[in-house]
């Protein structure tokens, strides 16, 4: 039966093509986004969580509390002590300590007196320890854009952008205005290494990188650090692991009313990303549910006018005893096929755009100038096995939808009146 039914459709195009390039079109769409808003999603965890979050993030509570305002005077103290438990206890994430912090850069002239001055959001990571992973997070050789990495406490590494703007070269010494753990005024020289550019608008703004130690020295911070960053080793953010693993850190000093007791939290509960993360999965069930929805309404109309075309075969195929339930189940499996065939195109040249944009890019910067989120402004579609398969869902529901509702009316039809409308 199915061999007699492709049969049909392939010598009669007129039944086949154009729900086969509705299908394929729809199909492409909904494959297409979907992969687009997976590479947004991942490009927003992925950029977030090295620059910013970590996959598991521990302070103390009192920070955790007031994290977007950087307070170290609520940073964790006996760093290398916490540093050594979490290695021990949890060896399949890579833990590393930060200390991040604001202040003014004053770059001097020839004479010593201000040239420039700036607003900067600063890093302290561990850059200068042989076999640091944090050079690797931080993406530095690949964001390098002048110059070289820091070799020594003094040297610093900046945004190219933020560089530029101040007027700073290769070598030259910049002051670091800022404050103590306990509040007083602290200031420091550096020498500037190397430029960066991390292609997020918001680092790329005003963005400083410095050795751990020689921040804890200019901060009065011995020993001390923001928070400690937990990574999982395939760069992966696995979210129920994620949160096993801080339920059961929180859960053993549940019992610490000390606002200095550390706390674990998730990458998903920081900087707003569970919201944004629960608002694509919505998204992509929307742009699912319209593509069904329309596919299944244009392949309606296009099946009723197919039925219309084919009145007179479907009275004969009724009049020589075939039952209405044998021709509308055979419409219906025609339709399959169609949506079928129309998926496997659609998803083909779907997959082949969106593999082009996660290997090319679409450079957005215009839109993230003045932008707050860490995301890169290189906007990478992501392809994955189940994006083949998301398409399955509108190409053959539509279909079967769409020729279901038109067969309907092959139930309609009077046996008592095919003669009738055979003489016609």
């Amino acid at each position: 039966m199915i061999k007699f039914l492709l049969k049909g459709l392939l010598r009669d195009r007129s039944r086949s093509l154009f729900p086969v390039l509705t299908v394929s079109l729809g199909v492409l769409l909904t494959v297409f986004f979907y992969c687009y808003i997976l590479g947004i999603a991942g490009n927003m965890l992925q950029t977030s969580a090295k620059l910013s979050s970590g996959h598991v993030r521990v302070t103390t509570r009192a920070y955790a509390e007031e994290a977007d305002q950087l307070p170290n005077d609520l940073a964790l103290a006996g760093i290398n002590a916490l540093l050594d438990g979490l290695r021990r206890d949890h060896p399949s994430l890579i833990w590393t300590p930060r200390i991040r912090f604001g202040g003014l850069l004053d770059v001097p002239d020839e004479r010593g007196e201000t040239k420039a001055q700036g607003p900067v959001a600063g890093i302290g990571a561990d850059l200068l320890t042989p076999g640091s992973p944090e050079p690797g997070i931080l993406g530095l050789e690949v964001a390098l854009v002048r110059g070289r990495l820091a070799e020594e406490k003094t040297e610093i590494l900046m945004s190219d952008d933020f560089a530029r703007r101040l007027g700073l070269e290769l070598g030259g010494t910049v002051t670091l205005i800022s404050s103590t753990m306990y509040g007083s005024l602290a200031t420091a020289n550096f020498t500037l290494a190397g430029t960066l550019r991390f292609g997020a608008a918001a680092m790329d703004r005003g963005t400083m990188i410095a050795d751990l130690s020689a921040v804890q020295d200019v901060l009065d911070m011995s020993d001390a650090a923001g928070e400690v960053l937990g990574f999982y080793r395939d760069e992966i953010y696995r979210e129920e692991e994620a949160d096993a693993l801080a339920a059961s850190f929180n859960s053993a000093r549940s019992a610490a009313a000390d606002p200095f007791a550390p706390v674990m939290d998730t990458l998903r509960n920081q900087s707003g990303l569970g919201e944004m993360l629960d608002l694509f999965k919505i998204m992509m069930g929307v742009f699912v549910g319209l593509f069904v929805a329309a596919m299944a309404v244009v392949l309606w109309n296009a099946g009723l006018m197919g039925n219309i075309r084919r009145y007179g075969e479907i009275g004969v195929r009724l009049a020589m005893g075939e039952s209405k339930g044998h021709v509308y189940r055979s419409m219906i499996g025609e339709s399959l096929l169609i949506g079928l065939a129309g998926t496997v195109v659609g998803a083909a040249v779907g997959l082949a755009l969106a593999y082009w944009l996660q290997v090319h890019g679409l450079d957005v910067s215009g839109l993230f100038e003045n932008a707050s989120i860490l995301m890169t402004t290189r906007i990478r579609a992501r392809v994955t096995p189940a994006a083949f398969f998301i398409g399955f869902a509108p190409g053959l529901l539509a279909t079967f939808l769409g020729s279901a509702m038109a067969g309907l009316g092959i139930y309609k039809r009077q046996t008592s009146r095919l003669m009738k409308e055979l003489e016609a």
